[in-house]
């Protein structure tokens, strides 16, 4: 069992132009990271595989967080199968776990993102903002990917053998700090 993902009151969803500005630089990396492998594997959208692959390849602190050892060779070999057999049937559908609430897309701003990565997003700037920060980091991310049992990188994460309990309460306690 997960444990709570503390909520801060919601707010109208940002826009993409709005979730950009408020990103570090290196998060930035990871969400352009995730857009180009989303165009390369020839699907519709960005979600929350992609940034978590993006963010797992580029981010020290979230692969620190997943823990030592071969965990991280393990998650990043999963999500490498993607394209060639593991996860050919998310090909063509939209993820959308319903877990969290889904960010609705303005003028088509956040068109190009499915619900949950979107939502994925928009749960990392309250996160930050949680943190008293104005930007958003690889960790917040990564929080946020895990507080959604649903999503498909947390389907991922499990099947690469992370316990996400664990996970979750290590990223947890960051913010508490």
């Amino acid at each position: 069992m997960q444990s709570p993902v503390p909520r801060v009151p919601q707010q109208a969803p940002a826009t993409r132009t709005e979730i950009d500005a408020r990103l570090t630089v290196e998060l930035a990396s990871v969400v352009a990271g995730a857009r180009r492998r989303a165009l390369r594997d020839g699907d519709r959208q960005i979600d929350t595989a992609h940034l978590l692959h993006s963010l797992i390849e580029s981010d020290p602190e979230a692969r620190a967080a997943l823990g030592a050892g071969p965990q991280v060779a393990r998650v990043l070999g999963y999500l490498v199968q993607r394209s060639i057999g593991y996860g050919l049937r998310w090909q063509g559908s939209v993820e959308n776990s319903g877990t969290v609430p889904v960010v609705r897309e303005t003028d088509a701003e956040m068109s190009g993102w499915s619900p949950s990565a979107a939502a994925a997003m928009q749960g990392a700037l309250e996160r930050a903002h949680m943190r008293g920060d104005e930007r958003a980091g690889g960790t917040d991310l990564l929080a946020r990917l895990a507080a959604d049992p649903e999503c498909r990188a947390v389907e991922v994460l499990e099947r690469a053998g992370v316990d996400m309990e664990l996970l979750v309460g290590r990223l947890a306690a960051e913010v508490s700090e």
